[in-house]
């Protein structure tokens, strides 16, 4: 699934977070398939000059961290539109800040999308599968605040509480009737 060209993002869902969800975005029943990244990028240039990792948050931050396009499918892009001369780069700050040029901005106003990327990827996600991450998000920040700061016996008792979650997850998977609770 990789190695679609420099508009295209080969990259998890998820990030860096050891693959969490497994397997990459090009379909499978999380749905949203991958960015294009070249969209992305003049879309993000459009509203104002960016470092190349900016570029990057700003995209996770857009899809609610669905899509994460790797710096090897962002840096070729952005080299590519640097040839066709859409993109030019300038350092600034020590690193080097892209913008579009005139020609850039003509292109897109030739070529107007009719929706902004990160929009395909969050319409073709199923809203059950956002709420189950931004639940298990926020539980991670929870946990971790008790690995920081909670007593051996919290930790413990949050210890035991994840352990009984993930087998009643399990037995709900299963099919076993609410969880397995009884």
């Amino acid at each position: 699934m990789r190695g679609e060209g420099p508009g295209h993002s080969g990259g998890r869902r998820g990030g860096g977070r050891g693959g969490r969800r497994g397997d990459s975005r090009g379909g499978g029943r999380r749905g949203g398939g991958r960015g294009d990244v070249r969209a992305a990028i003049l879309a993000l240039l459009a509203e104002r000059p960016m470092h190349g990792y900016e570029m990057l948050q700003e995209i996770a931050r857009r899809t609610n961290d669905l899509w994460h396009p790797s710096p090897g499918s962002l840096y070729p892009a952005l080299e590519l539109l640097e040839d066709q001369e859409l993109v030019r780069s300038s350092s600034a700050e020590g690193r080097r800040q892209f913008e579009l040029t005139d020609q850039g901005r003509s292109e897109l106003a030739r070529h107007p999308a009719e929706r902004a990327p990160w929009d395909a990827i969050l319409e073709a996600v199923d809203p059950g599968d956002l709420a189950l991450d931004t639940a298990l998000r926020q539980l991670g920040t929870t946990v971790s605040q008790v690995a920081e700061s909670g007593t051996p016996a919290q930790k413990a008792q949050v210890e035991q509480l994840l352990t009984d979650t993930r087998r009643r997850v399990y037995l709900l998977l299963a099919g076993a009737p609410d969880g397995g609770s009884h």
